[in-house]
């Protein structure tokens, strides 16, 4: 049975490669549209400034869980490349950006396997950069959302179940969000939500999975001398990351303009405001500044400032990575005194700084900053409008991303168990799931050797 089952991905891939000869979406004509080669030279830079972040992530979260789990760990973030980049050309781009199906998702056949999209008119948000670049860069996003996820459950996730979790959520998740928030026809588009780069539609989808997941996952079985397994390794990731992140959030200016570099300048100042907010914060409770809390800091600050990067000043960036540091510092000491295992405190950290960056879009967004902005200024300018609006939508999108993705577990458990055996997980992932390891030194030697080296004695 289970011989059976494993052949199942690969005939699904051989599927996608029969798709290939039968659509193999060659362009027409010669896109006609007038491209800026200043714009697409930038956006092809920060769609490489996106990607490099996975990795980045993979190194944040593999130094952080203990030597036995950080190959398995680091590969959670890796296999989003692959997996996610083959969904999105098949469909993906089309379920986020496709067609409007009543404001919820994109109509699956609009760009199936690229189809008109080499020679497609460009992005209406795009107008000077190929439409292909702009798919390619809305990519890096949808790797990175369900890798962030991985910290939650780390060290005790089956490798397989999670291929399978990912693929489940990117489709009724990801894809859905993305559509509603991005689309000019999406419901949260339209009903006035700002999201600039992705605080709603990446951290807080991410955040509220890895909360469904370490409720449902339950507590690891081995909880015993939890020490990072390189710390070295979280800082090497923290820089990868923050430097990706200036993809990330100027490049949602879809351009080489001067709102790329008020998205620049944000990112920048209110990662580094959190960072220091946090070990500062630390002091006060008598804990000495740390490497951990330093990168940490920094990375909530990344996350709050993504919603809000191209639409706040930059003294008030300052403010959000300060707020964002101190809030989500104080919701991992609390979950810290709960029974809930959230590994690498993915919902402390991505959840709520991402819900804390979308109130405080709504606090001090100015459209003096961006006139793109057409819902209205912030709470600090005396308007309510798009606080509430915020605030009523951070409410519809946590439950939708937490109820959908505790259905999707619960399925996923259905089609392949989601928990390695307590055995497994003791023995640890890199070898249980991968037959790998850091040090050769670290294989277990099998009882029949043991006994043998004992009676040599």
């Amino acid at each position: 049975m289970t011989q059976n089952l494993s052949r199942i991905p690969f005939l699904l891939l051989l599927l996608v490669v029969v798709a290939t000869l039968v659509f193999p979406s060659v362009p027409s004509i010669e896109n006609a549209a007038e491209i800026d080669g200043a714009d697409t030279a930038w956006m092809l830079a920060a769609t490489a400034l996106v990607l490099i972040m996975t990795p980045g992530l993979a190194f944040f979260y593999g130094g952080m869980v203990r030597k036995k789990h950080v190959l398995s760990t680091m590969l959670q973030s890796f296999i989003c490349m692959a997996i996610v980049t083959v969904l999105w050309i098949v469909f993906g781009f089309s379920l986020a950006f496709g067609e409007s199906v009543g404001g919820v998702f994109g109509d699956p056949t609009t760009f199936f396997m690229m189809r008109g999209v080499i020679d497609g008119a460009p992005w209406p948000a795009a107008p000077t950069i190929p439409l292909l670049l702009f798919a390619m860069f809305q990519l890096k996003f949808a790797i990175i959302t369900p890798a962030l996820i991985t910290g939650a459950f780390a060290e005790r996730i089956r490798f397989t179940s999670y291929t399978v979790f990912i693929g489940l959520f990117f489709v009724f998740i990801y894809a859905p969000l993305a559509h509603m928030t991005w689309h000019p026809d999406g419901l949260l588009f339209n009903y006035g939500v700002l999201d600039f780069a992705g605080g709603t539609v990446v951290h807080m989808s991410a955040g509220w999975a890895a909360l469904a997941s370490a409720i449902y996952l339950k507590r690891r079985t081995d909880t015993s001398n939890h020490k990072p397994a390189h710390i070295p390794y979280v800082m090497l990731g923290t820089g990868l990351l923050w430097f990706g992140w200036f993809g990330f959030n100027a490049g949602s200016a879809l351009g080489a303009n001067s709102l790329a570099v008020v998205a620049l300048a944000t990112t920048t100042t209110a990662s580094a405001a959190a960072a220091i907010a946090w070990i500062f914060f630390d002091a006060i409770k008598g804990r000495k500044p740390s490497v951990m809390g330093t990168c940490i800091g920094a990375v909530v600050g990344l996350v709050a400032i993504t919603p809000a990067a191209g639409f706040v000043t930059i003294p008030h960036s300052l403010a959000i990575g300060v707020i964002a540091a101190v809030v989500s510092n104080l919701v991992v000491d609390w979950r810290t005194r709960t029974s809930l295992d959230d590994t690498l405190d993915v919902f402390p950290c991505h959840g709520v700084g991402g819900m804390v960056g979308m109130l405080l879009t709504g606090v001090f967004a100015s459209q003096a900053v961006n006139p793109g902005n057409e819902t209205g200024n912030g709470l600090i300018f005396g308007e309510t409008t798009l606080f509430i609006v915020h605030l009523v939508a951070l409410v519809g999108v946590s439950v939708f991303a937490f109820g959908g993705s505790w259905v999707l577990l619960k399925v996923t458990d259905l089609i392949s168990t989601l928990r390695v055996t307590p055995e497994e997980e003791f023995e640890g992932l890199d070898l249980s799931q991968h037959d790998e390891s850091l040090d050769n030194m670290d294989v277990p030697v099998p009882e029949k050797e043991k006994e043998l080296v004992t009676s040599s004695m």
